[in-house]
């Protein structure tokens, strides 16, 4: 029986709807060329035919605030059915992705489908602030919420995954990402925790013109993550430790997020998180006591 799965979007600057729809429908190559999104276009006409698709699972529904858009991704995604209302998914499809990056959307987007009990994903940031994160905290707990970076399952970092003893203990993990802390700061600390493990103690706000986190870790060790706003900026990644270094740029999108996808839809046939919730619960907590932490001043523990 094919899984259904709805799209709701879109935030300023984000493809991610365009993408994901592409990913596991495949796509319309003359309709998404007419989109926008050039980047996201050609990497996926860098793949091969047979790399699209999810098994048994289709993109059947979507909706945008701009109708337009949202038929637009249609026509791109191979969507079916273009929804006039989020609320209009229900009972249409197995499941949502809220695909947008604008974290004060994501509580009220969810929330109907959750009381619903309908599975949803939620796009990186899951939220900013400790209230939401409340809310949010049920819903991952019992298996219904799924949130994540596509960053933790990022290809470049397979080796680190495999085999983190390589660094031995660890010194300093240095980040850069372009943007800001609260939407993109997520990349990186998803990223370091899925491929080396580590775990986020307190924060640390320097006091410069750009995003600058100090991010003190469990064993002792630093992360530092350089969100530089507008200024042209790798997803960049370096680990020094006390037998060795190594440093990758992370540009392969495509299978950042079919295999967070392919995350979901473990979640969604066996009903178990592929990401354990405590791990997610501290992201977003780590993310937060950044938010909240002032330029200059003291750390802001992470806590519970």
């Amino acid at each position: 029986m094919t899984l259904r799965l709805g799209i709701l979007g879109f935030s300023e600057g984000n493809g991610h709807p365009f993408s994901f729809g592409a990913i596991v429908n495949g796509y319309d190559d003359a309709a998404f060329a007419s989109v926008g999104w050039g980047g996201i276009h050609n990497y996926l006409r860098a793949r091969s035919e047979d790399e699209f698709g999810v098994g048994d699972v289709r993109v059947t529904r979507c909706w945008m605030p701009d109708p337009a858009m949202a038929h637009a991704l249609a026509a791109a995604c191979r969507i079916d059915g273009v929804c006039d209302t989020p609320e209009d998914m229900i009972g249409a499809v197995d499941a949502v992705m809220i695909l947008r990056d604008d974290a004060a959307s994501h509580w009220p987007l969810a929330e109907p489908f959750l009381k619903a009990g309908v599975p949803v994903f939620v796009d990186k940031p899951l939220c900013v602030r400790r209230d939401e994160l409340a809310l949010f905290e049920p819903y991952l707990r019992s298996g219904q919420l799924m949130s994540t970076s596509g960053l933790r399952f990022a290809g470049e970092t397979d080796g680190w995954r495999q085999a983190p003893e390589q660094f031995g203990r660890l010194k300093l993990i240095r980040a850069s990402v372009p943007i800001d802390w609260p939407r993109y700061g997520v990349h990186m600390l998803e990223c370091a925790m899925g491929a080396l493990g580590v775990r986020p103690v307190a924060v640390q706000r320097h006091a410069v013109e750009h995003g600058s986190v100090a991010v003190r870790l469990e064993d002792h060790s630093l992360l530092l993550i350089d969100a530089l706003g507008s200024t042209p900026t790798p997803f960049s990644l370096q680990v020094f430790g006390t037998l060795g270094s190594a440093e990758v740029q992370i540009r392969d999108n495509f299978t950042a997020f079919r295999r967070t996808i392919l995350n979901l839809v473990e979640l969604l046939q066996t009903g178990r998180p592929s990401i354990p919730p405590e791990d997610t619960l501290l992201v977003i907590r780590t993310l937060i006591a950044g938010v909240e932490a002032e330029p200059g001043g003291a750390e802001v523990l992470v806590g519970r």
